[in-house]
């Protein structure tokens, strides 16, 4: 070891967040603050200075935040991020000179000692620190070095006084100053990555005339549906041509006939592949045109992408070796036993021609951001190499910092959490069989109070084309009304597979599945938006109380309250000022009226004890007023199985009414 490494006493540990110890980046919105934390102290009894450091990566100069010391050598710091992309940080600390002569001064002038010495030391460096400073600054430098020097009652206020330890940590020597080796990486995106609401719709359903094939121009007629509904992204199956060979029928048959669809998911035909459109849905223009159109109604676009072909893709052709092959020659179609995907076939990433591959299906991204398509929903991720997600989605952020990534991986935790650490912004997750109190609880508190919460953004849906769970079948409208408060109240990001689910569809493929019947997926199905059970007006009025109030923008600030009926939940969120405090009280039993009372921790809600507040329901209007911890609450579920309040402080008595805040 150097002699200049044997003087750099300063230790630092366990900065936080980082992820990985620091091999992945945590994630970010713009105008987030980001607060760092970490260990950093120094044999002996020498004060420290702690600074954290950051910067846009690639920029060349390092920007400064304080950090502040809390207990047993923790500090804190935090710093802003203003723009997407990706940022870099670490810690800097120092023995700081001048603050340890200054509090040993302060204790040897508060025992009456002689301190004429210690002032000539302080002296010296005042004036050392005054060589590093701009002109103005230094000549301040050598005004206190020259009082302090001269002692007295006056030198010994210069040398305490705020303004000389302000100066002196402008630009006193950072003398043997450790610097974490490491740097830790923040990717920060545009809001849409943590919040909104979507929908999913098949474009080949959306005709008006039954039986006929949608269109993207039909798509373009139901804009202002979706958008009534106060949705943020309108997210469509694949839209490209569909192979022939193997094509499933209704209900996955594997037989079909000569005007069945099949499935959106079995990519590839003579017309085309990743990069082409269904012609019967309309043509590139077409789309650019849908693309627009939802602009102007304040809905982005999520496009399917499959990385998957069926056998009449030209892929299978023109690039054989990107398929595994098997001893009679054939190619390995997907399965998932018992389930077989005879019109599909996976990429075999461990091609010897892998780097061709990668390449090629990130042209796939490039070409459909270069249509305006900013929002990807990834199909089955997890099947595909976790390097080639790594790399490639890195490379469409460095020119589409804007692009958002949705893992579609129904599988195992830490296999979803990776695909999170490789760059997706979102993510499906295991909601849909989170039902009991119990289990919401749980499962919710760790994806948005722990470490996870750094790096994987959940994405709740109630149901996707995949899955109908148990509860929808079995219960129904209410069921269907209080997963859908749930997924919209309990996240900031959440989306439903419509029209089904505004209509409530529950009828299975068959007892026991977990898949509708008659199924999109399979066939060209016809809705009637306009039927008087649509759920349409909740789910517009929910949208909107999302839109109205920042609590629900964040994943972090979820808090789970104690109700005395394991029927009804009840949880709170508060946005970042402190001025948005909303409760969501919700009954999970779709069958029956259920009562019980919450308690509410109010101090930590910033609302007097002592005072009434009024909780004022949002879905229906009515104004309560409560008074203490506990309150009381009735949910019937063939209603409105939930309550959303806002909670509202008593603001001042005038007149004898009273105004809440």
């Amino acid at each position: 070891m150097s002699e200049q490494d044997g003087r750099t006493r300063v230790i630092i540990e366990n900065i936080t967040p980082r992820v990985d110890d620091g091999a992945f980046p945590i994630k970010r919105i713009v105008g987030d603050t980001v607060t760092v934390e970490a260990d950093v102290f120094v044999d002996g009894h020498d004060l420290i200075t702690c600074v954290l450091l950051y910067k846009k990566e690639g920029a060349a100069a390092w920007n400064e935040a304080p950090m502040a010391p809390l207990v047993n050598d923790r500090w804190r710091g935090s710093f802003k991020v203003q723009e997407m992309g990706r940022y870099v940080y670490t810690v800097t600390a120092w023995v700081d000179r001048f603050r340890t002569w200054s509090h040993a001064l302060a204790k040897r002038v508060e025992a009456g000692q002689d301190v004429t010495v210690e002032l000539i030391i302080g002296a010296d460096m005042v004036a050392a620190a005054g060589k590093n400073a701009p002109p103005q600054q230094a000549s301040w430098h050598d005004i206190y070095a020259e009082s302090v020097r001269a002692g007295g009652p006056d030198g010994i206020e210069r040398a305490l006084s705020g303004e000389l330890a302000r100066l002196m940590r402008a630009h006193a020597e950072r003398f043997f100053a450790c610097t974490c080796e490491r740097e830790f990486s923040i990717v920060v995106d545009r809001e849409r990555a943590r919040f909104g609401a979507w929908y999913e719709l098949f474009p080949r359903s959306t005709s008006p005339v039954p039986g006929r094939h949608g269109t993207f121009k039909d798509v373009e007629a139901r804009l202002p549906y979706v958008a009534g509904m106060h949705f943020d992204v309108l997210y469509m199956p694949p839209i490209h041509p569909i192979g022939r060979t193997f094509r499933k029928g209704p209900n996955n048959a594997t037989t079909c006939g000569p005007e069945d669809p099949g499935s959106p998911w079995a990519i590839g035909a003579a017309e085309g592949g990743h990069k082409a459109i269904l012609p019967e849905l309309g043509t590139l223009d077409d789309f650019r045109h849908l693309v627009e159109a939802a602009e102007q109604y304040g809905l982005e676009l999520a496009l399917d992408i499959a990385f998957q072909c069926a056998p009449d893709h030209p892929y299978v052709t023109e690039h054989p070796q990107w398929f595994r092959a098997r001893p009679d020659g054939t190619i390995q179609y997907a399965e998932n036993p018992p389930k077989k995907y005879q019109d599909i076939y996976p990429f075999d990433f461990e091609t010897d021609q892998w780097r061709e591959l990668w390449e090629e299906l990130k042209s796939v991204l490039q070409f459909w951001a270069e249509q305006g398509v900013r929002i990807f929903r990834v199909d089955n991720p997890h099947t595909k190499a976790f390097p080639f997600w790594e790399w490639v989605i890195a490379e469409i952020k460095r020119d589409y910092p804007e692009a958002i990534f949705l893992a579609e991986a129904f599988t195992r935790p830490k296999v979803m959490q990776r695909l999170a650490k490789a760059g997706f912004t979102q993510s499906y997750n295991y909601f849909p069989w989170r039902n009991t109190k119990w289990e919401l609880t749980q499962y919710l508190t760790e994806l948005t109070q722990t470490d996870v919460r750094e790096y994987m953004g959940p994405n709740l849906w109630p149901n996707t084309p995949d899955i109908l769970p148990e509860y929808l079948q079995y219960g129904g409208r209410p069921a269907h009304m209080a997963r859908f408060v749930l997924a919209a109240t309990l996240g900031p990001t959440y989306g439903i597979y419509g029209p089904v689910y505004e209509l409530c569809e529950n009828l299975p493929l068959a007892p026991g599945r977990e898949e509708y019947l008659n199924s999109e997926k399979y066939e060209i199905r016809t809705w009637d938006l306009d039927r008087p059970d649509s759920l349409s007006s909740l789910i517009a009025r929910v949208n909107q109380i999302r839109r109205d109030n920042p609590a629900f923008r964040s994943n972090h600030n979820l808090k789970f309250h104690a109700v005395d009926n394991e029927q009804i939940i009840a949880f709170s969120k508060t946005d970042e000022a402190r001025a948005n405090e909303v409760l969501v009280v919700v009954n999970l039993d779709p069958h029956y009226k259920q009562t019980g009372f919450v308690t509410l921790p109010l101090e930590e809600l910033g609302l007097d004890p002592h005072q009434p507040y009024q909780a004022h329901d949002l879905l229906t209007d009515a104004r309560y007023l409560w008074q203490g911890t506990r309150n009381y609450v009735e949910l019937n579920p063939l209603t409105v199985p939930a309550h959303i309040f806002v909670l509202r402080r008593k603001l001042r008595t005038e007149h004898d009414f009273d105004y809440y805040l």
